[in-house]
């Protein structure tokens, strides 16, 4: 499922996030946002029709094409698939540290079992760009179960990066690194008992 995109929206969530760690993710705070820019405070109403959930939803799609573009700078294609994984990660660690409370809301207010099947979209979307910033082109079954296994991989590693009241982007890493190299292992273990 795609998310609608437009400049307008765009940046009606980017004002909002100054005023996310002060008042949630809620109407006031997209208001406020749009006050910022000059705009009509109510333009929220059509912006994001299903609320803050939709601007929320429009943030991380946003964050995933932002994520893509920085990624065309790192020359990834040197790199081995898992470093490339590595790389994108930590390249939307670092966009997200200015905004960490403003995450933080977000996937409290996702964590609502009313909220589960946006959450799970989003975070499916976010898997699959990161893959497709990875060169990552299979059409077979292994596209689902790569994107799901990062998919795993990336929200406890976020969780990981979150836990703390201050980023800590290396023990992030270090996390990462180890939660690769245990799926290369039972990848590897999974072959030879095919073998």
């Amino acid at each position: 499922m795609t998310v609608e995109r437009s400049p307008e929206r765009d940046a009606a969530v980017t004002a909002a996030l100054p005023h996310v760690p002060s008042l949630g993710w809620t109407a006031a705070a997209l208001e406020a946002g749009l006050r910022d820019l000059g705009e009509d405070p109510m333009a929220h109403r059509w912006l994001f029709p299903r609320g803050p959930v939709g601007a929320i939803e429009a943030w991380f799609d946003l964050r995933d094409r932002q994520m893509e573009e920085a990624a065309r700078g790192e020359a990834l294609e040197t790199l081995r698939i898992p470093d490339r994984i590595r790389a994108l990660v930590r390249l939307r660690l670092a966009a997200s540290a200015p905004h960490r409370e403003a995450l933080r809301r977000a996937l409290a207010t996702l964590s609502a079992p009313w909220n589960a099947p946006m959450a799970a979209r989003a975070l499916g979307r976010t898997a699959d760009a990161m893959w497709a910033a990875a060169g990552d082109r299979s059409s077979d079954f292994s596209w689902y179960t790569r994107r799901a296994s990062l998919a795993a991989i990336y929200a406890a590693t976020l969780g990981f990066w979150l836990r703390g009241p201050v980023a800590d982007d290396g023990a992030a890493l270090d996390f990462l690194d180890r939660r690769l190299a245990g799926l290369a292992r039972l990848q590897g273990a999974r072959r030879r008992s095919a073998a």
